[in-house]
C-alpha cells in the first residue's frame, strides 16, 4: 500500500502545447456537463482507441483512471470500489478503467509500473494518486482533495447521470457487526484489535473461509503499515536475505498487485529453508493463498508447486 498523494497537487495548472496523451487540453470548462454516451459515460473502459477522448473529457470533468488486472484480486476490488464511489459522487468525476492486460499500450503511456495504480487527469494533465489498495475512508479523502484541486483549476463540471444509470451502480452489501468492529479498529490504526475481532468470529464459525481471508488481509496490511514496498523488495533481493526479508518481499509484491511475484517469492522461501523456518514460510504462503483467493488460477499453480517442494 504505497500512497503517493505527496505529489503537490496544489501546484497543478493547465499548460498548453504538449502531447495529447500526457499534456493538458486547452479550454477547460468550469461547470460543464459531460453528456452520457461513449466517453461521456460515468464509467468508461479505456484502450488506445478512446484514450484521447478521455484526455479531452478531463478538460471539463476530473477523470480518475484505475489501472487494474483481473489477475489481481486487490485491483479488482479497488476498481469495484471506485465504480461505487463514482455513483455516490453523482458524476463529479468520471472513472476510466484500464485493463493492463488488454491495453498494455495505455498502461505504458500512463507510465504505470504496478497494479493497481490510480492516477487522475485534470485538464489533460496526469496526476499520480496512489498504488496498491487503500481503505475506503482514505480513498474518499483523496477524491475530495482531487475535486478541490480540479475546481481551483476550472475543471468543475460533471458527468450527466440519469436515474437509471445511478440505479445500475453496484451497491455494497450491508456491513456486518464483525466488519464494522474490524473497520473501526483499522481506522484507529489498531491492527491487533482488528485481528482479534476476526479471531473471535472465527472461533464461533470455524468453517467460514471469508472470515479467515479477512483476518489474513488484516495481518498483511498490518505488516505493510508504514512500509515502502520498493525498499522491502530491495531488502528481499539483497545477498543473504533472511526468511523475514523474503516473506516481506512477498507481501510487497502483492501490495503492488504482482500476484505471481508474490507467490514465487513465498514458494522460494519455503524451498530454501528447512525445519521451523520452512513451516513458518509454508503457513505464510497458505495465508497469502487466502488473501489472493483460493480459486485464483495462480493459487492453484502455486499449490502444485508447494506439493512438489514438500513431497
Amino acid at each position: 500500500m504505497s500512497v503517493f498523494g505527496a505529489v503537490d497537487l496544489s501546484a497543478l495548472a493547465p499548460k498548453q502545447g504538449a502531447s495529447p496523451t500526457t499534456a493538458p487540453v486547452s479550454g477547460a470548462q468550469g461547470g460543464a456537463v459531460l453528456d452520457s454516451g461513449g466517453a461521456g459515460d460515468l464509467v468508461v473502459d479505456v484502450d488506445a482507441s478512446n484514450l484521447r477522448d478521455i484526455v479531452e473529457a478531463s478538460a471539463r470533468v476530473p477523470v480518475v483512471v484505475v489501472l487494474h488486472t483481473p489477475r489481481s484480486q486487490a485491483s479488482t476490488d479497488l476498481a469495484a470500489l471506485l465504480e461505487r464511489l463514482a455513483g455516490e459522487y453523482a458524476g463529479r468525476f468520471q472513472l476510466a478503467r484500464v485493463d493492463v492486460d488488454a491495453a498494455p499500450e495505455v498502461a505504458q503511456a500512463l507510465q504505470a509500473t504496478a497494479v493497481p495504480t490510480v492516477i487522475a487527469l485534470i485538464a489533460g494533465q496526469p496526476v499520480p494518486m496512489f498504488q496498491g489498495s487503500v481503505p475506503e475512508e482514505q480513498l474518499r479523502a483523496v477524491l475530495d482533495q482531487l475535486l478541490e484541486v480540479a475546481a481551483r483549476n476550472g475543471v468543475d463540471g460533471q458527468v450527466a447521470v440519469d436515474a437509471s444509470a445511478q440505479a445500475a451502480v453496484p451497491t455494497e452489501p450491508e456491513e456486518t457487526e464483525v466488519e464494522r468492529e474490524a473497520r473501526e479498529a483499522i481506522e484507529r490504526g489498531d491492527w491487533a484489535a482488528a485481528e482479534a475481532v476476526y479471531d473471535h468470529a472465527i472461533a464461533n464459525a470455524p468453517a467460514d473461509d471469508e472470515l479467515k481471508a479477512a483476518r489474513n488481509q488484516v495481518r498483511m496490511l498490518a505488516r505493510m503499515d508504514g512500509q515502502d514496498p520498493a525498499e522491502l523488495l530491495a531488502a528481499a533481493d539483497a545477498p543473504g536475505a533472511g526468511l523475514d526479508a523474503q516473506l516481506a518481499g512477498a507481501d510487497a509484491a502483492l501490495a503492488l498487485g504482482d500476484v505471481n511475484a508474490c507467490l514465487g517469492r513465498a514458494l522460494e522461501a519455503v524451498r530454501s529453508h528447512s525445519g521451523e523456518d520452512r513451516e513458518q514460510a509454508r503457513v505464510r504462503l497458505l495465508e497469502l493463498f487466502e488473501v489472493i483467493g483460493t480459486t485464483a488460477p495462480e493459487v492453484a499453480r502455486a499449490r502444485r508447486q508447494l506439493a512438489t517442494i514438500l513431497y
